[in-house]
């Protein structure tokens, strides 16, 4: 988003109980392009309307009857969450400005108006302080995520950590490219993978029946399930032998990720449910 266009939308208050000084910001603020401008000659309605609107900026005058600049600025310290005060106040004393500054206001703009401070000081402040709200907000939104995968990540460890507890039949690892990286068990021939140079033994004497049986269309979702990097979790994988037996697994898996988030592999485990008689 354009930041300028924000800068114009912001919400302003005018706070001073002179009419023509009402007046005078009002239009000025209006021809600068500034399209949320409204104002109270009430000092007392300060805290209320504040609590209401949230004001990116307030314009507060330092000299009005019955509560001055003074008393409203300590009156929206005990009103603002954030404790921001987002004013600038607007004075004919000199001596004002420094107790101003140090009571939370952050610049203050001298009468009589010069018309080229004004809205200079106004739209400074305005883009520090909506520059730094997007930076909070992003920095949230990060805190947020970062928070998020770590739980993500937690559970998914110990989902595995409690499945690691069982008697598991095989257990597989692959890298974040899918090739394996530690293999025990039938993983490979599920996968419909005929050569495993990680079993152990001479690839020229594994089986050339090894993969046959088993079932296709649980093989593709399964590879699916990989591919996607999905957690799964008692995904029932089924082999039919030549001699018209059945064998039934329980196959269990989660992809790997390291501290930065980043996908470093996939790793599973299966269980036999019946062996062949």
């Amino acid at each position: 988003m354009n930041i300028e266009a924000d800068i114009l939308n912001a919400q302003i208050l005018v706070v001073d109980d002179q009419t023509a000084n009402v007046q005078l910001l009002q239009r000025l603020l209006g021809e600068a392009g500034y399209t949320r401008v409204t104002a109270t000659m009430q000092p007392t309605e300060v805290c209320t309307l504040h609590r209401r609107n949230a004001y990116d900026l307030i314009l507060l005058d330092l000299q009005m009857p019955s509560m001055d600049g003074f008393a409203v600025m300590e009156a929206l310290k005990t009103n603002d969450a954030q404790g921001y005060l987002p004013v600038i106040v607007l004075t004919a004393q000199p001596g004002h400005k420094l107790r101003a500054l140090a009571a939370g206001a952050k610049d203050f703009i001298s009468k009589p108006f010069d018309l080229v401070e004004v809205k200079t000081r106004i739209h400074n402040m305005l883009e520090v302080r909506l520059l730094y709200r997007r930076l909070e907000a992003h920095n949230r939104e990060l805190e947020q995520a970062v928070l998020d995968r770590t739980a993500e990540l937690r559970e998914s460890e110990a989902r595995f950590r409690s499945l690691t507890e069982l008697a598991s039949d095989w257990y597989w690892e692959q890298d974040e490219s899918g090739a394996f990286t530690r293999v025990s068990g039938p993983v490979m021939e599920m996968l419909g993978i005929r050569v495993a140079p990680l079993v152990d033994g001479d690839p020229a004497n594994v089986d050339s029946e090894a993969d046959d049986g088993w079932d296709p269309v649980q093989r593709e979702l399964l590879q699916g399930h990989i591919a996607a990097r999905r957690p799964f979790l008692d995904f029932v994988f089924n082999r039919s032998l030549r001699n018209g037996k059945q064998q039934h697994f329980r196959v269990s898996g989660q992809p790997m990720f390291d501290s930065g988030c980043r996908f470093i592999g996939y790793r599973g485990i299966g269980v036999e449910m019946s062996a062949p008689h």
